[in-house]
């Protein structure tokens, strides 16, 4: 499982696609999006721009990535 930590309050869900590589590119990581292919927290999610937080799971083609806050 990929962890991507934050370094503000969040990150949206096609820049955390792309961040984690799951996603070649934001053009990939918004049809896939689109298509209802990425789970958050177990849910699909077609909101491109969906703030993620501290303790938000995605998953994508079989593959996982946990969101975890900044460490102060």
């Amino acid at each position: 499982m990929e962890i991507i930590r934050l370094r503000d309050d969040y990150i949206k869900l096609g820049q955390a696609l792309k961040a984690s590589g799951l996603a070649d590119s934001g053009v990939d990581a918004k049809i896939a999006i689109q298509d209802g292919l990425v789970r958050v927290n177990g849910e699909i999610c077609t909101m491109r721009g969906k703030k993620l937080v501290d303790g938000d799971m995605v998953e994508f083609n079989g593959e996982k990535v946990k969101i975890e806050g900044r460490r102060l």
